[in-house]
Order: structure tokens, then sequence, then C-alpha cells
């Protein structure tokens, strides 16, 4: 297979997975059928066949959709925030496109799966580029002065995490009925400054 080809059915898999969960969004988990997905992404059905075993197999794909958000992110940065800011920037983003594009009941359910794993998570693999992306502003953030040098790059980028799981978990809990992404600006400052030089 050629490279063209390669590149032609990533694009597609990304495709058929921001339409799933469009649909989510829109129609609820439960009452989108595969059928309304390939109709969305204008796939042959033996092309979602393909990438996806079922419906269930695209709840899988959630750290996929979330990393999509954070390349384009990254692109939208400027090189000149600090550090520290980018981190800012890139929680209060990131919670802006959950609370407009996941559900706050199917998230919690996906959030509940992932305690119950007994493989590893996929929303905690240390490759995905959140954590990459992540751990460079970190180690940025140190060599240029910005954040502390007292706690490593892993244990800086895993308090950061943690506090951005924290953050949605509890808008799950509370069936998103407040405004996420304003309520973290707030909070993951509080949560972050001991981080700031």
């Amino acid at each position: 297979m050629d490279t063209n080809d390669n590149n032609e059915k990533i694009t597609l898999k990304e495709r058929i997975i921001e339409c799933a969960w469009e649909l989510f969004y829109e129609k609820g988990y439960d009452e989108t059928t595969i059928v309304d997905i390939i109709e969305k992404s204008n796939v042959a059905k033996g092309s979602f066949y393909y990438h996806f075993k079922g419906k269930d197999t695209l709840l899988n794909t959630l750290s996929n959709l979330l990393d999509a958000n954070y390349i384009e992110l990254d692109k939208e940065m400027s090189p000149d925030m600090n550090s520290y800011d980018k981190l800012l920037f890139l929680n209060y983003r990131s919670h802006q496109y959950i609370q407009k594009k996941i559900d706050s009941k199917l998230l919690a359910r996906l959030y509940s799966a992932q305690l119950v794993k007994e493989e590893g998570s996929s929303l905690l693999d240390k490759n995905r580029y959140y954590f990459k992306l992540v751990t460079r502003i970190v180690d940025e953030g140190q060599k240029k002065g910005e954040l502390i040098k007292d706690k490593s790059v892993d244990e800086i980028v895993t308090y950061y995490s943690m506090c951005e799981r924290a953050l949605v978990s509890d808008w799950c809990m509370n069936n998103g009925e407040y405004d996420l992404a304003e309520k973290s600006k707030d909070y993951l400052n509080r949560m972050m400054i001991t981080f700031k030089l």
C-alpha cells in the first residue's frame, strides 16, 4: 500500500469519528445508528466496517477526537505567550470544545468505564498528542524560567492533567449544568498558581 492510500484511510477514519461524535451530541448515543453515521460521514458501509466493528468501538475514539482538537489549539497558540498562559489557554479552549461537542452524560459513562477497564486507558496514554503537547509546554516553561524547577516536568504534567480530569468529572456529575470553560478558567488558575514563577 502506498503512502497516499494510507493517508486517505486516516482521513476517512477521522471523518467517521468526527461525524459520529457530532451525532452522539445531537441525537444522543443510544439514538444514533450506524446508518446515521455512515450517511453523515458519506462513506460506504464497507469503509465504515473496515475501521470500526460497530458503534460501540467508536466510544474508544474519544482520545482521538480530543487530540485532534489539541492539534488545532497548538496551531492557534501564539509563540509569544508564556508557558503558564499556554496551559491556561489549552484548558479553557479544550473545555469549551468539550461542552459544545460532547454530551456530559455520555462523557460521564466513558469516564466511569475508564475506572473499571482492565487494560490501559486510552485517555491516560502518555503517547497521546495531549501529553506530548503539555510536556513540551512545561519543559519550555522551566527552561525559560516561567515555571518552578523544584518539581519535575512529569510531576507538573501529572498535576495539570489530574486537575483537568477533576474539573471535567465534576462537570459531568453536575450533568453539564454550568459553563465548564468559565469555571475551569478560574479553578485551574488557582490550582496551578504554585507552579508559576
